[in-house]
């Protein structure tokens, strides 16, 4: 699914062009300097000047090969040398790239283009199984090059390095945060693509890795930050975002890490929102947990229970009376026994005048979960929503709908006002 940045690819040929001498180019024709390397024969010559003026990189490669058979032996070793890795950096072949770049640094270890290419193809060298060596070898590489940064390369001039520079650091970085991700070091790996994101903020394959390594250290403190570079890698928009799967499958995959963090989904938008519009999480950025939302509902709950007693005891009576042995319960504890304060609100009277019969809803003021019965009727009425309290003696119940039915003693009613009571005709 990862795969080396096309930008990488035309930031290398742009790299081999600066780099690159006019003889190897084709710009100027082979001359063999008077003091300089010579000519075995005309015959090396004349293969010599085919191979610079071939273009095709497979062509080039066979002659190259003929002319290292027939002339073993050349005073134009080292310019052979660097066209045997230029051609196999054109055709794309890592194994004999890196090869051809050993040779190079055997001679001279501090050799930029060798060294380059040798940081360039550690990835593609080293597969789904990267060996020590292969590992080691494109250490040793990258951190040269990032080593000697501030210097331009041999040939090239400052202004030149300064269009290079940006994008040759941000691959060293990057390389060197993949070398430690492959090893399970994860702060080195972590503060390497931190260096390459600072560079190149809109690289999703690195914020990719970012987010990995950074799941990678098992620290829950710090898992806000990993969702938040994986939610970037699915956004980044450009020439280094990811392919539309590899897009779709850091989405899926930040979608259920927060939904297991968080507890829910809600809050993903809002994640998403923040990583598409900066390179980075805040410092103090911070995802709520689930034991901690579960932490807060608790504390909610009992301090609703200790301002709201009436409100609590009515939910524990309804979990009881739900509950598989609610009508044992009831029974055995409920039943013609009187019931501390309740209150609720008033959703229907029967008649609805001088009633006899209230309807209430207790719980959340519109559901209506209890009747409250009266042997004689209430003077005048209330208004629909008229809050009351009282104490009553349960008679019977349902579990669904959920339904108690008490009765009330005139004295046990609170909050009754009685409105358009009749008024007693005055004495004659």
């Amino acid at each position: 699914m990862w795969n080396q940045s096309s930008k990488h690819l035309l930031m290398a040929a742009a790299v081999v062009g600066l780099l690159a001498p006019a003889w190897m180019t084709g710009q100027d024709q082979p001359a063999a300097a008077q003091g300089g390397p010579q000519y075995k024969d005309p015959g090396e010559y004349t293969l010599y000047d085919s191979i610079l003026k071939d273009t095709n990189p497979k062509t080039k490669l066979d002659k190259l090969q003929e002319w290292q058979t027939k002339y073993p032996a050349t005073e134009f070793a080292k310019i052979r040398k660097a066209l045997f890795l230029d051609t196999y950096t054109k055709l794309n072949q890592p194994k004999e790239a890196v090869a051809a770049a050993k040779v190079i640094l055997a001679d001279d270890p501090k050799d930029f283009t060798s060294l380059y290419y040798t940081m360039y193809f550690t990835r593609a060298l080293a597969g789904n199984n990267p060996t020590p060596d292969v590992l080691d070898q494109g250490e040793k590489a990258a951190a040269a090059i990032v080593a000697n940064i501030d210097t331009p390369p041999p040939n090239v001039t400052a202004d030149q390095w300064k269009g290079a520079r940006t994008g040759v650091e941000t691959l060293g970085h990057s390389t060197l945060g993949w070398i430690a991700m492959q090893r399970k070091s994860w702060d080195s790996a972590e503060g390497e693509f931190q260096k390459s994101l600072q560079l190149d903020p809109n690289n999703a394959e690195v914020d990719f890795f970012m987010g990995t390594v950074i799941a990678s250290e098992k620290n829950p403190q710090k898992m806000p930050a990993a969702m938040f570079y994986f939610a970037r890698a699915a956004t980044v928009d450009g020439a280094e975002a990811l392919a539309p799967a590899g897009r779709q499958q850091a989405l899926d995959y930040v979608k259920r890490a927060y939904k297991g963090y968080h507890g829910n989904d809600d809050g993903f938008g809002d994640l998403v929102a923040l990583a598409k519009a900066q390179p980075a999480p805040p410092a103090d950025y911070h995802i709520r947990t689930a034991g901690e939302i579960a932490a807060e509902s608790q504390k909610k709950e009992e301090a609703d229970a200790a301002s709201h007693p009436e409100l609590t005891m009515w939910k524990n009576l309804k979990a009881q009376l739900t509950g598989a042995d609610g009508a044992a319960y009831f029974e055995s504890s409920m039943k013609g026994a009187q019931v501390p304060t309740l209150k609720g609100k008033v959703v229907k009277l029967t008649p609805e005048l001088k009633p006899k019969t209230l309807v209430l809803a207790l719980e959340d003021g519109t559901t209506p979960d209890a009747t409250l019965k009266f042997e004689m009727p209430l003077a005048g009425k209330v208004d629909v929503g008229t809050e009351l309290s009282f104490e009553g003696v349960p008679e019977t119940y349902t579990a669904s709908p959920y339904m108690v039915v008490f009765n009330v003693e005139p004295d046990k009613l609170h909050g009754w006002t009685g409105k358009n009571a009749s008024r007693p005709r005055p004495a004659k």
